[in-house]
């Protein structure tokens, strides 16, 4: 959420709620003053360097999320707070034929004018400040299309990523696009610079349809390897691609798998407001259910979800909470909800949950194969026994690499990764190797498949089934069928023999003793 100081909208404050979120900015240079635990007369900026250095301290690094979009001033009927009384047509984007009225591709009454050189010169100098005296790491830019419009069009070469491009402090930092705003020609996934990330909204949009039933196998396919059809073309790597499946603006991750529609009427707007089409799914009863076979499929989608995003190639966001379970109790549009709906409630988390996000973290951080730092290539490389196959394959239920007419109309998926395949070096140089994994992803029922055959992997270990019970842990070999249940998703690794584990115990070093003795 934005730390920039913002004002409370008097439309909320006229129906008893409050700006959540934040995103009312009116300082660009000053935290918010509510934030601060010690006092709002200037200790807010030593409050909030203590924290930042905390958190460097702690190995974790500090991005911002900047709203230099709009401002909280509003459109012609709101109030004169700043710019508009410094210099209106200079900060904002008014309408040609006539001025008294705002241009408005943020939906909040007006967007600040980034192509005129005093609204440049406020948003640079803010970056850097935030850069150089507070040490932030980088910035999540909301609405980002928005900053890249030329006069009404959207332009990816537009001035203000031209300033950001040259400028020594800012092109320094982690660069994070919001890739649209709700302007004609608003939405443009794939279209940024090269040195910037992006919020990927095809990944969040394709992986929903999948998991809902309703998949495209080939778009899957794209979002799960890193969406080079999006970036390679730009010279960006998988990095560029900021994987999510929910964020703060919609649903929470459980509320996605049991609401089929919104439920925001506590936001006093008839519930009219937020996104109405949310890709989602109750799985046959809308909201809370005490049926154990939808909670136990809902529990199950949560963690196929979770699994797909930490195992994309890219970078996952996770929604705060998700790992939790937490719940909004549909309501899609939290912003004016400083309330229970939008509170954490550490008392109700999903233990289990929580155990089973760490570890398919923990899979993600202990094999770099699912950390690629270049797209797949197709080519062929070895797998470690002499055999030679792709750095990725797309394997269909009967262990056969997927045909032109295989992609139409399927519901369930396996990919291959050849752990011998990664390119790119390590930090000294040296080659990077991992071993070799099966993923299978199932949106269907009940369902087969068969593993390939011995040139992938003489056998496999399943390390991930989000359908199966906690003891499983069975060896599959090559070749083998084995039960894919209800929309479930499984990761199998090459099998290795587990390793002996050294003899230091007192005992053993008699039994050495009297062995050298003997002799």
């Amino acid at each position: 959420m934005p730390v920039h100081q913002f004002v409370q909208d008097s439309t909320l404050l006229e129906k008893g709620l409050a700006n959540y979120c934040g995103y009312n900015t009116i300082g660009f240079l000053a935290p918010h003053n509510a934030y601060s635990a010690y006092g709002d007369r200037g200790s807010q900026v030593q409050e909030f360097k203590s924290m930042v250095k905390s958190m460097h301290a702690a190995g974790i690094e500090v991005i911002l999320d900047v709203v230099y979009n709009h401002t909280a001033e509003g459109n012609h009927l709101g109030p004169t707070l700043s710019m508009k009384g410094i210099d209106n047509a200079a900060y904002y984007r008014l309408v040609d034929d006539d001025k008294q009225y705002y241009m408005d591709y943020t939906g909040t009454g007006n967007s600040l004018n980034a192509g005129h050189p005093h609204s440049l010169q406020l948003i640079m100098d803010s970056l850097r400040y935030w850069v150089t005296e507070m040490h932030v790491d980088g910035f999540r830019f909301d609405l980002a299309a928005a900053l890249a419009r030329e006069f009404y069009e959207v332009d990816r070469l537009a001035t203000f990523f031209e300033l950001v491009q040259q400028d020594p402090v800012v092109s320094q930092v982690k660069l994070i696009a919001e890739p649209w705003d709700v302007g004609p020609g608003g939405y443009q996934v794939g279209n940024f610079p090269p040195q910037w990330t992006e919020w990927n909204g095809a990944y969040r949009d394709t992986v929903r349809d999948f998991w809902r039933g309703e998949p495209s196998l080939g778009e899957f396919a794209s979002r799960l390897s890193g969406s080079s059809d999006l970036y390679e073309h730009s010279g960006r790597r998988p990095v560029a691609s900021v994987n999510f499946v929910t964020a703060h603006d919609g649903f929470t991750l459980r509320d996605l798998v049991s609401y089929n529609e919104k439920h925001n009427d506590a936001n006093g707007e008839d519930n009219n407001d937020g996104e109405s089409h949310n890709r989602s799914w109750n799985h046959g009863v809308e909201g809370p259910t005490d049926d154990p076979e939808i909670l136990g499929a809902r529990a199950r989608e949560q963690r196929n979800f979770i699994a797909t995003l930490l195992l994309s190639q890219g970078v996952p966001m996770l929604l705060h909470g998700d790992e939790l379970s937490r719940t909004q109790h549909g309501n899609n549009n939290t912003y004016a909800q400083d309330s229970e709906i939008s509170w954490v409630h550490w008392d109700e988390a999903d233990k289990p949950l929580i155990e089973f996000t760490a570890a398919v973290a923990r899979l993600r951080a202990e094999h770099p194969t699912f950390r690629r730092k270049r797209f797949f290539t197709g080519n062929t490389v070895r797998t470690g026994d002499g055999e030679r196959l792709n750095d990725i394959v797309w394997l269909g239920l009967d262990g056969q690499p997927m045909e032109d007419g295989d992609w139409e109309g399927g519901k369930a998926i396996g990919m291959y990764l050849n752990g011998d395949g990664i390119a790119g070096k390590d930090a000294r140089g040296g080659t990077i190797t991992d071993d070799h994994f099966l993923l299978y992803f199932n949106a269907d029922g009940p369902t087969q498949a068969t593993l390939p055959s011995e040139e992938y992997a003489a056998a496999w270990d399943v390390v991930i089934d989000t359908g199966g019970d906690a003891d499983a842990d069975p060896t599959v070999q090559a070749g083998a069928t084995f039960d894919l249940t209800t929309h479930t998703l499984v990761v199998l690794r090459e099998h290795a023999e587990p390793e002996t584990a050294p003899d230091h115990s007192v005992a053993a070093s008699l039994a050495a003793r009297s062995g050298t003795e003997t002799s």
